[in-house]
């Protein structure tokens, strides 16, 4: 049975060229929502270990969302340029007429300890994945309000965001950061009928899940390793992105409409181990 749940909706998902991104605008448009694709395609941290998106990653994902049947407004825009965002906001409710899903998935990690790290190191994960949510909530938030629709705002937060690993604390901090905007919102915005939640994925296999430099950060602090457990199901590869999909669509949709403020796992038991 085709799934339609979120026909007639219009969801606008950041970091869109490649990987989860990429895998909820499909699904997203599979169910009938029309997508607002943005991507910076260009190298946005220097001590990433992992190639960036590029424009044609981008033009793939539309391409892509095209084959299901749904519109699709995509652009290059780094979320941490908040004016970008705004404009781009703005042309999309001109086009499509509402705005209801938000994904805010954009993000980075690399590696290195804490006290070695530059402060550029920090900082450019700080901008990215915490504050580049909070531009993206100030973009989308008010052409949602204006709509009328309600809807539901997505945060993709990472197990590191509840339970920290070393090797990665900027990481981890910009991700516990967006638990707290995400449960803060979510009160703020529950007057308006718009939800607010949080996904926290665990080795995904992405461009960034296989980012080979923490090999050698185990290498050389080997003892770390213990903190990078299994989860309690079987855990034989990376997750792939499509399952995490799985959980965006659901919180996307009337299914979910309970749920708010809440922080869901997508770590097949990771965080209880």
């Amino acid at each position: 049975m085709t799934d339609t749940s979120l026909a007639g909706r219009v969801a606008y998902v950041t970091g869109a060229a490649r990987g989860q991104g990429r895998s909820h605008c499909v699904r997203l448009a599979r169910a009938g929502a029309d997508i607002v694709a943005l991507d910076a395609c260009a190298p946005v941290a220097e001590a990433n270990g992992y190639a960036p998106a590029t424009p044609d990653d981008l033009a793939e994902t539309v391409a892509l969302v095209e084959a299901e049947g749904r519109k699709v407004l995509a652009r290059e825009v780094d979320v941490r340029d908040a004016d970008g965002q705004r404009r781009l906001v703005a042309d999309a409710v001109e086009q499509f007429g509402r705005l209801d899903i938000v994904v805010a998935n954009a993000g980075v990690l690399n590696w290195g300890r804490l006290w070695e790290i530059s402060a550029q190191q920090w900082q450019d994960i700080l901008d990215i994945n915490l504050t580049g949510v909070f531009n993206t909530v100030q973009a989308v938030v008010p052409a949602m309000i204006a709509a009328g629709n309600g809807g539901s705002i997505i945060t993709v937060s990472s197990a590191a965001g509840v339970k920290a690993v070393p090797g990665c604390a900027h990481y981890c901090a910009s991700k516990f950061g967006v638990v707290g905007l995400t449960n803060a919102l979510a009160v703020e915005l529950g007057e308006f009928g718009i939800r607010v939640n949080s996904i926290h994925p665990y080795g995904t296999d992405t461009p960034m899940g296989n980012d080979v430099s923490m090999y050698q950060l185990l290498q050389d602090h080997p003892h770390y390793i213990h903190s990078f457990s299994p989860g309690a199901l079987p855990t034989e590869s990376l997750i792939a992105p499509d399952d995490i999909s799985d959980i965006v669509v659901w919180l996307a949709g009337d299914a979910s409409s309970l749920l708010t403020a809440a922080q869901i796992p997508a770590e097949k038991g990771y965080l209880k181990i």
